[in-house]
């Protein structure tokens, strides 16, 4: 075993002293040392159920025969740090999770890991750390949140609180009723109830076979999801002992038909961010091209919040991911999961118990993929767009610039009502390096579906945006303009022309008149001169490369 390197021979007599003052008997030290990373913590909804999980993993690694050893990995909540400096922090701490993952297997080395992780970019982070290690690896997701309830209706995250606000500022909605929404619209842990990052990322872990099957939409506190985590914690004795890692798991063939699962779902926008960034770490080539080619090959067929009215719960009681596997059994690669059987194995023995939620190709949403990448002056490393949450309408579009260096003067101008009707914002400075840490802008895209803008205006941005994010919005243009890219040089009232379909976004400029704005720019100074961000702006990457740390 791995770990034999820190317990075994004369020359470890001190290693084992240490051990044993752990508690560890004699014979626990002939077992498999299990790592467990987990990311509880009382900050995150989605995290707070965790110390039960916890038990049920520790239960199942002992009945497997393992020595399990629990160490914390960091959790950030997205919604907490959204509209302030805290969003700068989230998608730089996904490159901190992998590294905590690899610095304490390593220092210890652990025979296997088994990940307790739900939020945004927790997830991302532990699989690029567990795919950088490389030793047997299984992923448990804590499971989605049960929708809340007000006045017989469902209530979601977004939907009931961010815009929910901006129709209170309309008068539209009472301070008493904007006052039961915040108190109902989270009823208790989990990730939040829609087709979000969180949600997303989980979901997408299981189609990529580093969850046992059904765990991406377990709900929280469910039965279900407590017989997952004890399998889970079995299971990765088994396989430390068949010594099957990551990286016979993830591959270029696991990771496409986690693209296609989240072209049907219709998943966040972040996941091409992530699946880039875990792909990078096992050192296999994913680029923009194949987020695009998949997605105009594989149909939208689930209609779950934001976009739709479906909520995660209703993804799960219709079958969940199996049954999502069954339906796009013909468009993905049998590869090998965590859980021993093979991706077809598990799609042919899934029920899908509700078309309406999980639809036939016949019937689907729509004919391409939730994701469209687009290109063009103004992003020619390419762009992104959540397609499935845009309206017909807006799906072709041209606007006049209303140009803001910063998420917060954009956020003011929409809320103060001084966006009309055929407006394109443009917030830039937001990127990996100019943000840095590349800022989702849920406030902003809810306020404007709050103010009754979603089919009139248009948001594009250097940064990124919420899974909960709909309407016309495009993030991750690459080049930012931190580092010069076209964005950088946009004035008020230049035109801008987006046309999702046949995924293009311009600027109708001149060459020459580029060439002028160009000799009299200078990126603005770093907003953050200290500290981990600081080193990170300088470190990271593109968008269009992930934003991994070079």
């Amino acid at each position: 075993m791995r770990s034999d390197t820190i317990k075994k021979g004369l020359e470890r007599v001190p290693h084992r002293a240490l051990l044993h003052a752990t508690g560890l008997s004699r014979k626990d030290l002939e077992r498999p040392f299990i790592g467990v990373a987990t990311s509880f913590t009382d900050l995150i909804p989605g995290h707070i159920g965790m110390r039960d999980l916890e038990r049920f993993i520790e239960r199942g690694i002992c009945y497997g025969g393992g020595a399990p050893f629990f160490f914390g990995v960091p959790g950030i909540c997205d919604g907490l740090a959204m509209g302030h400096l805290g969003m700068c922090y989230p998608l730089a701490s996904r490159e901190i999770i992998a590294d905590t993952i690899e610095t304490v297997c390593n220092a210890h080395q652990l025979d296997g890991i088994v990940c307790l992780t739900n939020c945004d970019k927790i997830t991302p982070g532990m699989l690029m750390g567990v795919a950088r290690l490389n030793i047997p690896a299984i992923i448990v997701t804590a499971g989605p949140m049960f929708s809340g309830r007000y006045n017989k209706r469902k209530l979601a995250f977004v939907h009931d609180t961010y815009e929910a606000l901006a129709r209170a500022k309309k008068g539209e909605i009472t301070q008493e009723e904007l006052s039961c929404l915040e108190l109902e619209a989270c009823p208790g842990a989990g990730s939040c109830q829609g087709l979000y990052t969180a949600n997303t990322m989980a979901c997408l872990t299981e189609a990529m076979g580093m969850s046992l099957p059904g765990c991406g939409t377990a709900l929280a506190v469910s039965a279900k999801k407590r017989r997952i985590a004890q399998g889970s914690g079995e299971r990765i004795v088994e396989l430390v002992k068949k010594d099957i890692k990551p990286l016979d798991i993830i591959n270029k063939e696991s990771l496409e038909n986690a693209i296609v699962v989240d072209m049907a779902l219709g998943g966040s926008s972040n996941t091409v961010l992530h699946l880039m960034a875990i792909a990078n770490e096992a050192k296999i080539n994913l680029d923009l091209k194949t987020f695009d080619k998949i997605s105009k090959t594989t149909a939208h067929i689930t209609n779950i919040e934001p976009a739709g009215i479906h909520f995660m719960e209703d993804l799960e009681y219709a079958g969940g991911i199996p049954a999502v596997l069954k339906r796009l059994k013909t468009k993905l690669n049998n590869v090998e999961t965590v859980s021993g059987r093979k991706i077809f194995d598990i799609a042919d023995e899934a029920e899908i118990s509700d078309e309406e939620v999980i639809r036939p190709f016949s019937r689907a949403y729509h004919k391409q993929g939730g994701i469209a990448v687009l290109y063009g002056n103004l992003a020619p490393n390419g762009a992104v767009v959540k397609q499935a949450a845009v309206s017909q309408k807006m799906m072709k579009f041209t606007g006049k610039a209303r140009v803001f260096n910063r998420e917060e003067e954009a956020m003011a101008a929409i809320l103060n009502k001084e966006i009309k009707k055929g407006d394109c914002i443009v917030i830039r400075y937001e990127g990996p390096s100019g943000g840095p840490g590349m800022r989702e802008m849920l406030a902003p895209t809810s306020a404007i579906v709050g103010m009754g803008l979603a089919d009139s205006v248009a948001l594009i941005t250097d940064g990124r945006f919420s899974g909960g994010t709909k309407g016309p919005c495009i993030g991750h243009i690459s080049p930012e303009a931190a580092a010069g890219g076209l964005i950088a040089i946009l004035k008020d009232g230049d035109i801008i022309n987006i046309d999702i379909l046949n995924c293009k976004i311009e600027v109708e400029l001149e060459k020459a008149e580029i060439e002028k704005r160009f000799k009299g720019w200078k990126a603005i100074p770093p907003k953050i001169k200290t500290g981990y961000l600081a080193r990170y702006s300088k470190l990271v990457s593109s968008a269009d490369k992930g934003a991994v740390l070079a």
